[in-house]
């Protein structure tokens, strides 16, 4: 499906980098998953998880710019790490929308408050055009994000995560190129899951395939999506 005003095709849940100002006016950099609409006159929506800088930043600014970029490494640092950068767009984004962001719901969910915003394209651009490929490991990081970004949250069990992290890393061993081996090296030095693993009697170089039954929602807003 491709919503009026977005610059790409969008169907479940597609992984995005969003942009959003914030009191210093530099752009947070975090990662966002975009929930395709149902018909054609509902919005793309998103998700937000918890007191956190896009849920800042789209509460006080009403906005941001959504950006689609096929780097592994951009969605790790989105995800895990605390970006930001005095221009919206990342110099490797494909496509960029800035967007209206508007509350349209919000649930509690144990402690945390998850709000739903409908987002609203105001101005779009495509800046390259490519064939696209399908590479494993460029999975195995984005869901290895996911994993990641949970291990300090109570209501996950860290084994299950850890057995998880195990088994993307080895996807990306096999089937990744540099730039996904380079992404998830850079998981590594922002969790220190592998220590975590040995701490635990796990060893991380032991894989364990996953059951991803329960991420069904398919979000990855980095430190906006448990």
């Amino acid at each position: 499906m491709s919503p009026d005003g977005w610059p790409v095709d969008l169907r479940g849940v597609t992984e995005s980098v969003v942009a959003t100002l914030g009191p210093n006016d530099l752009w947070n950099v975090a990662a966002l998953g975009l929930h395709a609409p149902d018909g054609p006159d509902d919005p793309v929506t998103a998700r937000t998880y918890g007191r956190t800088r896009t849920w800042r930043n789209f509460t006080e600014r009403g906005g941001g710019v959504v950006q689609f970029t096929a780097d592994p490494r951009e969605f790790v640092d989105a995800a895990l790490t605390v970006r930001e950068e005095a221009d919206p767009v990342l110099p490797d984004a494909d496509a960029w929308v800035e967007v209206d962001a508007i509350e349209v719901d919000a649930e509690t969910r144990g402690d945390v408050t998850v709000r739903t915003w409908a987002l609203d394209p105001v101005e779009s651009a495509v800046v390259s055009e490519r064939v696209p490929t399908i590479n494993r490991g460029f999975g195995a990081v984005v869901d290895a994000t996911v994993a990641a970004s949970r291990l300090d949250i109570p209501a996950y069990d860290t084994a299950e995560l850890l057995d998880r992290l195990r088994y993307f890393a080895d996807v990306v061993d096999r089937c990744g190129g540099p730039a996904e081996r380079e992404a998830f090296a850079r998981i590594d030095g922002a969790t220190g899951w592998r220590a975590t693993a040995a701490e635990r009697g796990r060893d991380a170089d032991v894989v364990v395939i996953a059951d991803d039954s329960d991420d069904s929602d398919g979000s990855n807003d980095s430190d906006d999506s448990p």
